[in-house]
């Protein structure tokens, strides 16, 4: 009998009033969620930057077809890493531009084009975070290989244990946010 007369209590309180904010409070909130605007000029310098990896890109790519016929096996293998990892670049800034803008500055409307890809409008910050750190491992991954495959050509081992370490510490952090993510249900 004790319990119900505490839940007949608690369902008689009184609900508190939502708050009426005012005009000036209402103008500073307006001001506040206009100036999200202010992240799109750096979105279009992230598109910006994917123009200079695709120049960069094109110059690699031309680069190892001019060697090609007097190259060693190890330097295709290291030119097309080099191409690998301005092409993850790119997709990192990518990923960036389509979910930054979405999750900070306006939903993008697909249209229902054909070719949007799914992920586009269902990144949240959590799993940004996670692409994000996901992207600079392998760009780190594939530098560490490409300084192994030059060993043989008089690399430093103080660079390399760097390289290493790194790489480390990139793979490290990315098992720890994963993990915190998970742990607190942001999955």
């Amino acid at each position: 009998m004790a319990e119900s007369s505490k839940t007949e209590s608690a369902a008689q309180a009184p609900v508190p009033a939502k708050h009426a904010p005012g005009p000036l409070e209402r103008g500073l909130e307006g001001f506040l969620f206009k100036s999200r605007w202010l992240m799109a000029p750096f979105y279009v310098g992230l598109v910006v930057s994917l123009a200079v990896l695709l120049f960069k890109f094109v110059l690699l790519l031309w680069e190892n077809i001019v060697h090609l016929p007097y190259a060693k096996e190890s330097d295709i293998i290291l030119g097309v890493l080099s191409l690998i990892d301005v092409c993850l670049t790119g997709n990192l800034v990518l990923i960036v531009v389509f979910s930054g803008y979405e999750n900070f500055v306006s939903r993008i409307d697909p249209g229902g084009h054909p070719d949007w890809p799914e992920w586009m409008t269902k990144v949240d910050f959590a799993a940004l975070k996670q692409k994000l750190l996901a992207s600079i491992v392998a760009i780190s991954a594939i530098q560490l290989l490409k300084a192994f495959m030059n060993l043989d050509a008089g690399y430093d081992s103080t660079k390399l244990a760097w390289l290493v370490g790194v790489h480390m510490t990139f793979v490290v952090s990315t098992l720890m946010l994963a993990l915190s993510d998970r742990w607190s249900g942001d999955h």
